[in-house]
């Protein structure tokens, strides 16, 4: 895949991961933290905000990584 592709691609769901993850924090916080104590909630929401780096970072490794040359050209 070209570098630019790979880059537009990976921003586009980058975006998407973090409002999914976003949203599926905060949904499982109403369901299950409803009622918890507010250190509670910090230790939760400061682990879930640490805990999506790791795909992300996946994935900004793979947008940037070196193109592949096998040879042929895909200009």
């Amino acid at each position: 895949m070209r570098p630019n592709l790979r880059t537009l691609v990976g921003s586009i769901l980058l975006i998407l991961l973090t409002l999914f993850y976003a949203w599926l924090t905060v949904a499982v916080a109403s369901a299950r933290l409803a009622e918890s104590s507010g250190l509670t909630h910090l230790i939760f929401f400061a682990t879930t905000g640490l805990f999506w780096i790791l795909p992300a970072m996946w994935l900004v490794r793979w947008m940037y990584r070196p193109r592949e040359n096998n040879g042929s050209r895909d200009d």
